[in-house]
């Protein structure tokens, strides 16, 4: 059980991961010809950034969110 604070952390960082990957794996690539090293270590960073990404996505489907305290009623 999650509460929808960490909910909100974790779907942010998804995105950043997701998209600051995207755009690095996109530096890397464009800046092949001029340093090939760094253009390669661009790429695996990017790679790696996004798949981490793509690992939380999972990871946040699998979670339950904490339902709050006053929300639920009495059963009687």
């Amino acid at each position: 059980m999650a509460t929808p604070r960490t909910l909100a952390r974790l779907d942010t960082l998804v995105w950043t991961l997701i998209f600051g990957g995207l755009f690095t794996l996109v530096l890397g690539i464009a800046s092949h010809d001029e340093t090939a090293i760094g253009g390669w270590s661009l790429s695996v960073l990017g790679t790696l950034a996004t798949a981490a990404g793509v690992v939380l996505i999972y990871v946040r489907s699998r979670l339950r969110e904490t339902p709050e305290p006053g929300a639920q009623s009495n059963k009687p």
